[in-house]
């Protein structure tokens, strides 16, 4: 080339401008790497890196014989990346239309639809089917179809639907634990999730050799309920015959085992299906509420149990011991008090005709001998006033006022049953210190939890809370509970040809805007048999039966209940024949 043609000048900015651009490109390389290295370093192991989470198997729920009550179920979602489709597999769309019953037309406007019509961006997945199960997503496997694909997914099933369903509670579609033995036992059934990490290329693929962490999920742990399926079917059967024939408001039924407080049933009324908890249309959640332990009534009647034992066991009177129950006013630290009423008149009654009979106005002078402290100390000992530690959540502990705040009537009042408000299963629980030889014990529930090869990790003892009155006293109250359902008690209804069964009935006026009602009751009948070393006790409560022309008396309604239900144990627990023996009546120790 000739000097003549070339310019320094040219030359100089030419070069200059390679010296400038050189410069820009180290300082932006200089800007990447050192600078803001960290950021873009973590955007690209977002982007490279895939970690998928490997669900972990929620345990099992088994009654006591291993029949399961809740299980996992596992089912898969089929969808669709529709950017990823190809268009040469079109003509395999109908099979899998087919395949997952769904309109081929439908099909079709969810695969075209590949960018959100609000925001423009594209789709990248759009459910096509769920609750798809394996031998479904395996026929969507083999069409091969490129961009359909199945995520699997854990469902929470329960066999029952109904059965049992205050006590095995559920999980909802977040998998959150919301009642009963689910949430309970939560720790112990959800297990551990794990995890997998990996990269993927360019179309979103894994690089199986780069994975660099793979972590397998635990399974949760079985739990098996002192539960039984055939004792609780019997029961929320009678529970629907009670719903059929009186159409009440509400009803709860519980059977257990007195000796160590295992519960072998347990059913409210309303209920609802486990499967469907989510149908608040045909389930309200009021239909969610455990009754047992979340509603309270006053006890009526069968609080009765408490004055009579307490003043057999503080030695305050014999049970032949003989009172004025036909006076309507009594002289009480200087101060005339009236009497409850009777449904019926007696001159006078002994002790243990108080109970047969269930005087209210008996009921009431036996509170005024033990007095105020005694009569509170001992409805607390019984269990009233605190929860019962059945462990579920919403659990009340009822209404025991402290003796400062009780009015002048109280002392006559709680005796018989009013002025104090309990939950079923406080009732259940005081009538059974008497069948447990005065010693009140813990509600128990969960019987174990295994691990999935069945070695058990807890095992779940009996406890016993305390002793509440003696063995001797508590024999006595038994052999007077068996007349109130052998001889001329109010409970004859609950009699069972060739057993002793002992109990006490109650019929509970309801309280409408602060005043007894005279047309809404509760009629209730707690129960044990037999009388002697007695096997299983069973309260059954019903709220506001309806009755044409008369009351619900809880030895109406509720003592052939019992009846039916005690029957149904004596089949199924082999209980045998126990008529009433004079045997062990001439060998109790007199108070």
């Amino acid at each position: 080339m000739s000097k003549a043609f070339t310019s320094i000048v040219r030359i100089r900015f030419v070069l200059g401008f390679i010296i400038f651009a050189f410069c820009v490109l180290y300082a932006r390389l200089f800007f990447l790497h050192i600078l803001d290295s960290d950021r873009l370093q973590e955007f690209a192991d977002t982007t490279r890196k895939k970690v998928q989470v490997l669900t972990s198997k929620r345990g099992n729920i088994y009654d006591s014989k291993g029949n399961i009550l809740a299980g996992t179920h596992s089912t898969y979602v089929i969808g669709v990346d529709p950017n990823f489709l190809k268009e040469s597999q079109r003509s395999r769309w109908s099979h899998l239309a087919f395949i997952l019953q769904i309109p081929y037309d439908d099909l079709v406007l969810t695969m075209e639809k590949k960018v959100r019509a609000h925001n423009g961006r594209m789709i990248r997945w759009a459910p096509l089917a769920k609750n798809v199960d394996l031998g479904v997503y395996k026929a969507v496997e083999q069409l091969k179809i490129r961009g359909v694909y199945g995520n699997r997914k854990n469902k929470r099933i329960y066999p029952g639907n109904s059965l049992a369903s205050h006590i095995i509670g559920f999980v909802n579609h977040e998998s959150v634990a919301v009642s009963g033995v689910e949430q309970l036992c939560d720790y112990y059934l959800k297990g551990q999730d794990g995890w997998l990490e990996s990269e993927k290329d360019g179309r979103r693929r894994e690089l199986a050799h780069a994975r660099s962490r793979e972590i397998q999920p635990v399974n949760g742990h079985d739990v098996f309920l002192t539960l039984d399926q055939r004792l609780q079917s019997a029961v929320e059967f009678e529970i629907q015959a009670l719903v059929d024939q009186y159409n009440p408001k509400g009803a709860t039924v519980i059977i257990s085992r007195p000796s160590d407080g295992t519960i072998l049933a347990l059913a409210n009324y309303p209920t609802f299906d486990l499967n469907e908890f989510y149908n608040t249309k045909r389930y309200p959640i009021s239909n969610q509420r455990n009754l047992a332990i979340t509603d309270m009534l006053e006890p009526g009647s069968t609080f009765k149990i408490v004055s009579a034992s307490a003043v057999l066991n503080e030695g305050l009177v014999q049970t032949t011991d003989l009172f004025p129950t036909g006076l309507a006013e009594v002289n009480y630290k200087d101060r005339m008090l009236r009497l409850p009423k009777d449904s019926h008149h007696y001159d006078e009654l002994s002790m243990e005709q108080i109970v047969v009979k269930s005087s209210n106005r008996g009921a009431a002078h036996l509170g005024l001998i033990l007095g105020e402290e005694r009569l509170y100390s001992y409805a607390s000992d019984f269990g009233f006033g605190r929860v019962t530690d059945f462990g579920f959540s919403g659990e009340i502990p009822g209404t025991l006022h402290p003796v400062d705040h009780w009015d002048r009537l109280t002392i006559t009042r709680m005796p018989m049953g009013h002025a104090i408000s309990a939950t079923p299963m406080q009732i259940h629980f005081a009538m059974s210190v008497i069948a447990n030889k005065g010693i009140l014990m813990k509600p128990r529930i969960i019987d174990r939890i295994s691990d999935d090869q069945g070695f058990n990790l807890i095992e779940y003892q009996s406890v016993a809370k305390k002793r509440v009155i003696e063995e001797s006293v508590a024999e006595q109250m038994a052999l007077m509970l068996g007349d109130v359902v052998k001889r001329q008690g109010t409970a004859r209804r609950a009699a069972i040809k060739g057993y002793s069964v002992g109990g006490k009935t109650g019929t509970t006026q309801k309280i409408i805007k602060g005043q007894y009602s005279h047309s809404k009751h509760v009629a209730s009948f707690s129960g044990f048999l037999p009388l002697h070393d007695p096997e299983v006790i069973i309260t059954v409560i019903v709220d506001e039966p309806q009755l044409k022309s008369r009351v619900g008396y809880g030895g109406t309604v509720a003592a052939p209940a019992f009846k039916n239900i005690a029957q149904a144990c004596i089949q199924y627990l082999g209980i045998r024949p126990t008529e009433y023996s004079e045997d062990w009546v001439a060998s109790s120790p007199n108070p």
